[in-house]
This record gives C-alpha cells, structure tokens and sequence, in this order.
C-alpha cells in the first residue's frame, strides 16, 4: 500500500512541475497563425499573342488562354503584445513577371520580417525585413479588392518592399502615421551599383466607418550610381462606403524623375482612377473601373512610340462568394491606347480587349 501512494504521489508531483511547460507551449502555440492563400486563373487576350504573354506591363493574370497560378501564398505569423513576426512564400506566374530582376533565392519570398512595439503603452512599432508595400490599395490577395485584374496604377507601382518601417497609430484608430527607409523601387536586393536608399511616407486618416484616406509617397533612385537619376513619387486614394451595399473609390498616381543626373529637367507621368461596388446579395457582388495611365517619356512603360503610354482602361466584374473561403470571378477588361502598344498577329495595334476568370481560395 505504501508503493502504491508514493507511486502516486510521484506522479501527482511529476504532473504539477510539467503543467507551467504545458501551458507555455500552448501559450506559445497561441501566438502562431497559419495562412494560406491561392489564386487559379484562365484569361483569353483577343489579340491572341503567339508567346502566351498578354503583355509587359501587367504581372498579373497575363498567360493568355491556358489556365494557371497567379499567386499562392503560405504564411505564417507570430504576434505577442510588443514582437511581431511574419513569414510567407508565393509561387504563381506573378512572382515569375514581377520578381524575374531578383536573385533566385530571395524570389518566391513574399515577407520575411520582424517587429517590436517600442513603447508599451502606445502603437508605436518598428518593423524590418521583405514586406507588402506602403503604396497603394492593391495588393497580391485579389479577394481582398473590388476587381479581379489589378490597375494599370497598381501593377507599375511598388507591390513590397525590403525596408526598415516606423509606424504609429493613433489611440482613437484615426490617424496611421509611417516612415519607410527602402532598397529602392520595388526592390529586394538594390539594384547592381546603386549605392543609395530610398525613403517613403504613409499618411492615413480614417475619420469614420464610411471614409478612409491615404497619402504614400517614395524619394529615391533605381538607377546605378553613375547615371543617378532621382524619382519623387506620391500616391493619393480615398474610398467611400455609403452603405452596407455600395463603396467607391478614386485614387490618382502622379511621378517625376530626372532625365539625366544633377537635371533640372524632368520625364512625369501619372494615373487617375476611379472604382466602385455593389453588393447584390450575401452572394453576389458587381465592380467596375475607369483608368487611365500616361506615360509619354516611358519612365515605368518603355513603348518607343512617339506619344509614349497614353492608354485608357475599362473593365467590369461579377463575383460569386461560394463560400466563405471560396470566391469565383468573372472580368471583361479593356486597354485602348494614343499609339500602337498592342500587337495582334504580328501587327500594330492601339487596343487590347480580355475575358478571364479566376477562383481563389484563402484558409
């Protein structure tokens, strides 16, 4: 009887000490969140263009007719009350177009970084590593926004970023202030003899649950040292909810950058847009957009015409949410050009219609 109860009590004890490591693993476990996002894709460009490739200005959705992977993600995220942390890789074929100037071992990472709440009574956050860009209200989640395609504004804007973010949110959530310390231009690894880096703000004021506005700007080069050529970039959108059924939204790109190093003389180009959408149901959602991008030095799109890239875009979508996972889209989407920028069975041409189809699912 004796063994028995010290048996026993050996055991009690062996519990107790070992419950402090349990909890701290389940602890430990709690601030980890696994995320996974993909993308499936058909498009058909009636220009039909021979290389499968719709065009080099858009990276995403752009193989025609065959069905694809525009951009799977797998994440995972670390958050405790002052450390943050995150971790993704992507695949698809717009990590392939838009990530083909990075080396191969930094080209199919999505974040990488880290952060530490500086003060522990304020949001005041320091963060580092390969992150989504402080530019702009698009990102690589297509379910996270209104149309299926991305803008013309969007896909020639910085996507991420390898940077040094300061941040700070205001205690009434209305005011996000950042300052981003950067590689360069939508860039990893900065460009072959580019010894600078670039700086960038993000300013956003959300008054209440209809407004939200935002200003991000970038200063910096993307060129090698020994023709230095300086971009000043800014970047305004604001979107409206009016109600549980209808959001608007406008947003306006406008940039300059010298024509030579040490110039007074500048190339500009920039981009307004407007969007909107409509809930039908729980279900069913419409969205349209109206954009236009110029571009006449051909700073971010080298077209060697004579007017450069002056191009007028319209495009329209229906969305179908199966589940709360699953959304299918459909999209019709047309480009219509100054110049002939477009090519259709080995000729010239000003315009560039698509239909396409995506369905993405997010865990």
């Amino acid at each position: 009887m004796k063994e028995r109860i010290t048996l026993a009590s050996a055991l009690v004890i062996g519990a107790l000490a070992f419950t402090p490591v349990q909890a701290q693993e389940r602890k430990w476990t709690d601030d980890l969140k696994v995320q996974a996002y993909g993308e499936l894709y058909y498009m058909y460009d009636f220009n039909q263009p021979k290389s499968g490739q719709t065009n080099n200005f858009l990276y995403s959705y752009n193989r025609h007719n065959e069905v694809n992977l525009n951009f799977g993600m797998a994440k995972l995220s670390y958050n405790k009350e002052r450390v943050r942390a995150n971790l993704a890789f992507m695949a698809g074929t717009y990590v392939k177009s838009n990530l083909a100037s990075e080396p191969d071992g930094l080209k199919n990472i999505y974040e990488a970084n880290v952060g530490v709440k500086l003060s522990p009574t304020q949001e005041l956050w320091l963060d580092a590593g390969i992150m989504p860009s402080h530019i702009g209200f698009e990102s690589n989640i297509g379910a996270d926004i209104m149309t299926m395609t991305r803008s013309m504004m969007a896909e020639n804007s910085p996507y991420f970023s390898s940077a040094v973010k300061l941040s700070y949110i205001t205690s009434n959530q209305k005011w996000m202030m950042a300052i981003n310390v950067m590689n360069g231009w939508q860039r990893i690894q900065r460009p072959e003899g580019n010894s600078t880096i670039a700086v960038g703000h993000q300013l956003t004021y959300t008054p209440n649950m209809r407004w939200m506005i935002n200003s991000s700007s970038f200063i910096g080069s993307d060129t090698p040292d020994v023709e230095r050529k300086m971009r000043y970039f800014h970047n305004l959108y604001a979107s409206y909810q009016f109600d549980e059924n209808l959001k608007l939204l406008a947003g306006f790109d406008i940039g300059v950058q010298q024509k030579e190093k040490n110039s007074h003389a500048y190339s500009n180009w920039y981009a307004p847009l407007i969007m909107g959408q409509y809930k039908l149901s729980d279900k069913w959602r419409v969205a349209a957009r109206a954009e236009y991008y110029c571009d006449k030095d051909g700073v971010i799109i080298n077209t060697e015409t004579a007017n450069g890239f002056q191009t007028l875009g319209y495009s329209v979508n229906v969305d179908y949410q199966i589940t709360d996972e699953v959304l299918w889209r459909i999209e019709a989407r047309s480009l219509n050009s100054k110049d002939a920028v477009f090519i259709r069975n080995d000729s010239q041409v000003s315009g560039q219609t698509f239909v396409g189809s995506t369905i993405s699912i997010r865990l």
